[in-house]
């Protein structure tokens, strides 16, 4: 395993300042439970501190004043990965960072959304910079495929519709999972090789992070994003119910209990499904 560090290289912030990425930031809802969000805007201040531009509204903006504990992943575009712990300390709604962002491109021309709000972290441990790796992802998603057929639930009610499911089935889809360590933080782990075995299971092969997986313990709540290069999302949440044999490869099975749409403009929850309730406030 990398050793980890505490502080940003320059080639790191250089890579966090891009527009062009992926950024994934995990927070820990009022239950205590694991939550993933899409944040394309990380990026450092220092070599010791991040920021995020808030730009909608949503679940994760409400869990790190609760609870500052949080994890973050960023991607570059030659899937280059960054991942780590940090604490957030504050937002604020002027200054320098808040200018710096709403003079970039993306959000000083944007017709719909501007940066309202700049969250501020502190780290506390980086994975440094590390190459994706290609090979055990691929050999994992195939893997995944020969033997999910073997773990379906065989309920034929449906938790994701068929565009979630098939989401999770692209292999041409990011997935990340979150799950709350022991020391109170949530860890993100790339999943990529993970597939739906059906409309209520995820499962994947443990070909690579391998050493990240096994703070995974059955029973285990963990969040898994799914997005595709065209930003659609959809998280998932559930137990980790353990490491299993299915037609002689080890899969990893997690059961759905929970279902939310994390893309503007309306995140929610979809699954329990929530009643209908009477607009009473303009």
């Amino acid at each position: 395993m990398t050793d980890l560090e505490t502080r940003f290289l320059p080639e790191d912030m250089e890579a966090f300042a891009s527009d062009v990425k992926v950024g994934v930031l995990a927070t820990v809802n009022g239950e205590g439970l694991p939550h993933l969000t899409l944040i394309t805007t990380l990026d450092t201040a220092s070599p010791t501190e991040l920021t995020w531009g808030q730009f909608c509204e949503g679940a994760s903006k409400r869990h790190v004043r609760d609870n500052p504990r949080t994890g973050f992943l960023v991607m570059s575009l030659d899937r280059k990965l960054w991942r780590g712990k940090d604490i957030w300390t504050r937002a604020e709604t002027e200054g320098d960072a808040y200018i710096r962002y709403n003079r970039k491109p993306m959000w000083r021309y944007n017709t719909y959304f501007g940066i309202h709000t700049v969250h501020f972290m502190d780290l506390v441990s980086l994975h440094p910079g590390e190459a994706l790796p290609l090979p055990g992802i691929v050999a994992g998603a195939l893997l995944t495929g020969l033997a999910k057929g073997a773990r379906k639930t065989g309920r034929s009610e449906r938790i994701l519709t068929p565009w979630a499911e098939g989401l999770f089935n692209r292999l041409d889809a990011l997935k990340f999972l979150a799950f709350i360590g022991a020391d109170g933080f949530p860890e993100i782990v790339p999943l990529l090789q993970a597939q739906a075995a059906d409309s209520r299971r995820l499962v994947f092969a443990p070909t690579v992070y391998r050493e990240d997986l096994r703070g995974l313990q059955p029973g285990v709540p963990v969040v898994v994003l799914g997005l595709t290069l065209e930003m659609e999302n959809c998280l998932v949440r559930g137990p980790f119910t353990g490491f299993t044999r299915a037609r002689g490869a080890s899969l990893g099975v997690i059961d759905l209990d929970w279902v939310y749409n994390s893309m503007p403009p309306i995140p929610g929850q979809i699954y329990p499904a929530r009643p209908l309730e009477p607009v009473t406030r303009f």
